[in-house]
């Protein structure tokens, strides 16, 4: 799932038509991400460069996102000096996957200068140059001294050079002398594999490849489509591929083929301390739990040790020390081979396996109890596992707190003494014509939206049998496309989201009933109904585009 020179075309052009734009302010996101506010024609933009491996790309992104406290060197360098600069021209280089940014700045002494950022999307080797009006590099995102490429060196100080040309590929767009019995991705500038399998497939029905080039050359939308659990998508429908297309305005699809998976890579990041604690404590206890419960078979066993003493007393006087003695039960008469340790005479013997039987009687209760407690934490820490899973940023943060507040983890950034007293949870809110839909997902969301925000006639709904979001919809009488939309969120925000028929149980708040002792947010359900509903990634983000999602302050 990666740009190719093709889509790049499409998105350099939306992005020429907002020149010339003011940068208002440089943010860094995560260890690869970068955020330019922009002052533009059209109104304030935020451009997205992620310069990361696998979701490298640029564009205008309408997502809410999470700054770093900290930024780098390079970024403090980037705001140091463009921070009020003006981008005069941005254009791809060629058809490669490679954009040169002109900025007008001003330097300390009140001078314009031209700065120049070549921005260079090309998969694992993806990087962002700044460089100066002579062509010298000031600083990178990635810097490769000449011991790791003496061909091509990217370090303050070097001349920066364009990566090497590709001499025997045509530009698809002129008209090219293309062998269409050859591979096209070798011979045409700008083409991925997959878009070279799509002109291949509608040739093969009958499709001019001057019309083709034409149809990519025009297009502002991206199609998305599945395939065997992987993500494809271009600037065209990928009819070759024969699975449904979902279309979007180009920086629309962008975000939402990007956001989730590279906001999981920027919460690691961000969160990481976080990530460790409940994969620590989770395998903690679901190790303790079996030998737990072992301890507890033997304790439940320890009659025997009762028996073996009262045995050993009755015939003391008749037995001799020796590695082991044969006696008749008093209960039934079978015989009975008893250990004994040479070490001690019979009657001392005896004595310790009364000491084991009392021992073994006291550790029951106690074991029923530690293992009642290890599987509630076990239960727990799976439960908070998919919850960072399915987490943003700022549900990572709130998972931050209830660890800190529990004493799982240290408040080493004092993230809880500076929370506001009266700061409220941020579940999210979808809004509809005559009710709304509320959906926590993390332990504070959903007894927030339980216990505080719903009313007692709201119907609850939750994925049964998972760990999941509590979903609230305003309403003591949901019809078929409340229950419908609020069990599609359901089933998406839990463990069952790439399962089908997912079960979710819905009844009205007054019927719920907080599981006493437990962490997290159990509950319990004096009655219910349940439907079966298949999550489906394209339904879930048609809730999403069709109304406002909004986050409670």
């Amino acid at each position: 799932m990666a740009l190719d020179g093709i889509v790049l075309q499409a998105i350099t052009k939306q992005l020429q038509e907002l020149l010339p734009a003011k940068i208002n302010k440089i943010q860094q996101l995560s260890d690869t991400e970068l955020l330019f506010q922009l002052r533009t024609k059209e109104g304030n933009k935020k451009l997205l460069l992620s310069l990361h491996s696998v979701y490298n790309r640029i564009n205008i992104t309408n997502q809410s996102y999470t700054t770093l406290d900290a930024p780098q060197g390079f970024v403090m360098l980037l705001r140091k000096q463009l921070d009020g600069g003006m981008i005069r021209s941005l254009r791809q280089v060629g058809l490669d996957r490679i954009l040169h940014m002109e900025i007008e700045a001003r330097n300390e002494l009140g001078d314009i200068h031209q700065k120049h950022l070549y921005i260079e999307l090309m998969g694992k080797y993806a990087n962002l140059v700044f460089v100066d009006e002579n062509g010298i590099i000031l600083d990178a995102l990635k810097r490769i001294p000449p011991f790791e490429n003496n061909k091509r060196t990217i370090h303050p100080g070097a001349k920066y050079q364009l990566p090497a040309p590709h001499l025997n590929k045509q530009d698809p767009y002129q008209n090219p002398a293309v062998d269409f019995n050859a591979s096209l991705v070798k011979q045409l500038h700008g083409f991925s594999p997959l878009l070279a399998s799509e002109v291949e497939y509608r040739m093969q029905k009958g499709a001019a490849f001057s019309m083709i080039m034409d149809e990519l050359q025009h297009s502002d939308s991206v199609y998305i489509s599945e395939q065997d659990g992987n993500t494809q998508f271009h600037i065209l429908p990928l009819t070759h591929l024969a699975q449904p297309i979902r279309s979007y305005p180009l920086m629309k699809g962008l975000d939402i083929l990007y956001h989730e998976k590279e906001e999981k890579v920027r919460i690691k990041q961000q969160t990481g301390d976080i990530y460790k604690t409940v994969k620590q404590e989770l395998h903690r206890n679901s190790g303790k739990l079996p030998k737990l419960k072992e301890s507890l078979q033997e304790a439940l066993d320890c009659e025997k040790y009762r028996e073996y003493g009262d045995l050993l007393f009755a015939y003391q006087g008749s037995l001799k020390r020796q590695p082991k003695v044969t006696l008749p039960s008093f209960e039934n008469g079978t015989e009975l081979t008893i250990p004994l340790d040479m070490r001690y005479d019979i009657k001392q013997n005896a004595n310790r396996y009364y000491h084991k039987y009392h021992k073994g009687k006291r550790a029951q209760d106690f074991l029923q109890e530690q293992i009642a407690l290890c599987e509630k934490e076990v239960r727990y820490f799976e439960a908070m596992k998919l919850q960072l899973e399915q987490a943003n940023a700022q549900d990572a943060k709130e998972i931050r707190e209830e660890l800190i507040r529990l004493h799982y983890m240290k408040d080493t950034k004092r993230a809880m003494r500076k929370k506001k007293k009266n700061q409220l949870p941020h579940y999210e809110c979808f809004h509809f014509d005559d009710y709304k839909i509320y959906v926590g997902k993390n332990n504070l969301q959903n007894d927030f939206v339980t216990w505080k925000l719903a009313k007692k006639q709201d119907t609850w709904f939750h994925a049964k049998d998972y760990h999941g979001a509590h979903v609230i919809v305003t309403s003591a009488q949901p019809n078929e496309t409340m229950i419908r939309n609020a069990a599609m969120l359901a089933a998406w925000y839990s463990e069952g989201r790439y399962s089908s028929s997912v079960p979710v149980n819905y009844c009205l708040v007054k019927q719920l009933k907080k599981v006493p002792g437990t962490q997290g947010s159990f509950v319990s359900l004096s009655s219910y109904k349940t439907i079966y509903i298949d999550p489906e990634a394209a339904q879930i983000q048609a809730l999403i585009d069709a109304h406002m999602q909004m986050n409670a302050t």
